[in-house]
């Protein structure tokens, strides 16, 4: 199972809302591309970075800085935030990302999300942040009314092959991860499964690998000392 460090970033800082709320917000470091050096000397492979100004407003605010983690590290870097037209798309995909995620822009324009992925593959994702079971958009402020499942169903009848879930209620809280959410996702939905959300511990891991689940992004936990990096690591590979 894949472990993604997030990077989430406002203003050019590493940052961490609390349920996505931007009045709750925790300053990590003015440096977020020392946070990624960080998170690689110590044996990550893979790193989950939002644009969380460019997820709110659109665009691409904090291009430079995520531009700089791609080049400055061997990380193999999935971007998101904002990411609601091709040149965005390109943009990060010419600059050595891993993969691009759209959010607020496969909840609302199929025909972009089917052509991104025709073109471009498994380097597109889509990221379904649910709250109260519904998907939220740009930046968790609005409801699109859809209910999570049917539209990881919907994804995957675009041709996205893998869907990065959020819980909105669990984000940074550190209360654990939704494991009965995630089970059955697993095993319901002919997607790949990227969980996030809550994941406080090497237990939270483990069972997340054990149920089929491709990937977790660990945020505010690993920040705050909860688990380290190396515990998350070990955990995933104890599950194999």
């Amino acid at each position: 199972m894949m472990i993604f460090p997030a990077v989430d970033l406002i203003g050019g800082k590493a940052v961490r809302l609390k349920q996505g709320d931007y009045g709750k917000m925790t300053v990590f470091g003015d440096d977020p591309v020392a946070a990624a050096k960080k998170f690689e000397s110590e044996g990550a492979e893979f790193l989950h970075v939002v644009d969380l100004d460019g997820a709110k407003d659109g665009g691409r605010p904090n291009e430079e800085v995520i531009k700089r983690i791609i080049r400055e590290t061997s990380l193999r870097v999935e971007v998101g935030g904002g990411v609601r037209d091709e040149e965005s798309v390109r943009a990060y995909l010419d600059a050595g990302a891993f993969r691009v995620i759209l959010g607020t822009a496969a909840a609302e324009n199929e025909e972009f999300t089917r052509d991104m992925c025709s073109e471009y593959g498994g380097r597109i994702v889509a990221g379904a942040d649910a709250r109260d079971g519904v998907i939220a958009v740009r930046g968790w402020l609005e409801s699109s009314g859809e209910e999570l499942f049917d539209f990881v169903k919907r994804m995957g009848s675009l041709g996205v092959g893998t869907v990065i879930v959020t819980d909105i209620s669990r984000d940074g809280e550190k209360k654990g991860a939704n494991l009965d959410l995630y089970r059955k996702m697993a095993a319901e939905l002919p997607v790949g499964i990227v969980a996030s959300g809550g994941i406080a511990s090497a237990a939270d891991i483990k069972a997340l690998a054990e149920a089929g689940v491709e990937g977790a992004i660990l945020g505010r936990a690993l920040y705050a000392g909860e688990i380290t990096l190396a515990e998350a690591l070990r955990a995933a590979e104890v599950a194999k």
